[in-house]
């Protein structure tokens, strides 16, 4: 959804021409409306609406559950206005003015992340730790942890690289394919971390001055 009705219809013409099924709305309550009535596989979000801001908007649908890649779209290109947007839970930040053809790569590759692939194992596992790859499902013993699709992607990132040293670099090579502040990632590590270690032992370790690990407690 757009603030401006001439930049909304010129998305939904683009991506409907690129083979993608769009609904779009012009204010974040009609947003949330049109998210009850058919759930979207991603979400291309103005931070600026005429009733509220995307980034609330973006709070209240993870705040109820939803599970899918967030793009938002801004005419302020400031990092405070970054931090902020992945700290809601968005996946992709667009500033603009901007080109459809890039607008286009980034709706692709976002999906294509959230996608599931053929070659990779249905279920990756960690002490209680389980990823249902194909239903994105988490749980860590009998309890089923919601995450955003950006959570979702770290976490698969640690897990598959289990005992190893993560750096802040490279999560932000693997999870947003873009260069951010370190601010980004430890806002990110510390969402993660208080959802899947909130109840139980942690898992998500902290290795100062080299980046994160998943490993057992104890084990160094």
């Amino acid at each position: 959804m757009d603030d401006d009705p001439r930049t909304a219809e010129l998305l939904e013409t683009t991506l409907s021409l690129a083979g993608y099924a769009v609904t779009t709305a012009g204010g974040g309550a009609e947003a949330l409306r049109a998210y009850e009535t058919r759930p979207p596989d991603l979400l291309v979000l103005d931070v600026m609406l005429p009733d509220t801001d995307g980034f609330t908007v973006c709070r209240r649908l993870i705040g109820q559950g939803a599970r899918l890649p967030v793009l938002f779209l801004t005419a302020r290109d400031s990092v405070e206005d970054r931090v902020t947007g992945f700290a809601m839970g968005a996946d992709d930040y667009l500033t603009k003015p901007f080109s459809l053809p890039e607008l286009l790569a980034r709706v692709h590759a976002l999906l294509r992340r959230a996608g599931r692939s053929a070659e990779e194992s249905p279920v990756l596992r960690f002490a209680d730790l389980t990823v249902d790859e194909g239903s994105r499902r988490v749980r860590r013993g009998d309890r089923l942890i919601a995450l955003s699709p950006t959570e979702y992607a770290l976490l698969r990132y640690l897990l598959i690289n289990a005992d190893q040293v993560m750096s802040k670099e490279q999560i932000m090579d693997h999870v947003w394919q873009h260069r951010f502040g370190a601010g980004v990632v430890e806002k990110l590590v510390s969402r993660l971390r208080a959802k899947v270690d909130a109840h139980s032992p942690a898992l998500i370790h902290t290795m100062r001055g080299f980046g994160y690990s998943l490993r057992l407690p104890g084990s160094g």
